[in-house]
């Protein structure tokens, strides 16, 4: 289905949005150190403004390894976004999926509060990304 100039930039819009909103649900969980949602929130905020990317460019993608592998194919490999920023993102996307699904599994402070700030970086080059692309 295509999508009118309108309806495209009210659904980029929502998912930067909700981006950011999911990052102050990942930083409120970890100042009460739930550091598996914290991991979670990180990845969701990074998957929503990788989905407005992709709406943006006009692609779509059914699921969460289809949108982060669209990213890699149309941001990375295009130097658009850096190998570190790809190694963030699947970063990320391991340790939700672990978080979520793996039985009897926590992530620990360690693991997750040094990629707060990396990710806060990756969200504001993607968002720079968007606004320059208007």
């Amino acid at each position: 289905m295509e999508l009118s100039d309108k309806e495209k930039a009210a659904i980029i819009e929502y998912r930067i949005q909700k981006s950011f909103s999911v990052l102050i649900e990942a930083e409120d969980n970890a100042r009460l150190c739930h550091w598996s949602l914290t991991a979670n929130r990180l990845y969701y905020a990074v998957f929503h403004m990788a989905s407005a990317l992709l709406t943006d460019k006009g692609i779509s993608a059914k699921t969460h390894t289809g949108v982060i592998g669209l990213i890699g194919k149309e941001f990375v490999q295009n130097n658009l976004l850096n190998t570190d920023d790809a190694k963030l993102i699947s970063r990320l996307q391991n340790m939700r999926q672990s978080g979520d699904y793996d039985d009897m599994f926590d992530w620990s402070e360690n693991d997750v509060a040094p990629l707060i700030e990396p990710t806060k970086k990756l969200l504001d080059k993607m968002l720079k990304m968007l606004k320059a692309a208007k």
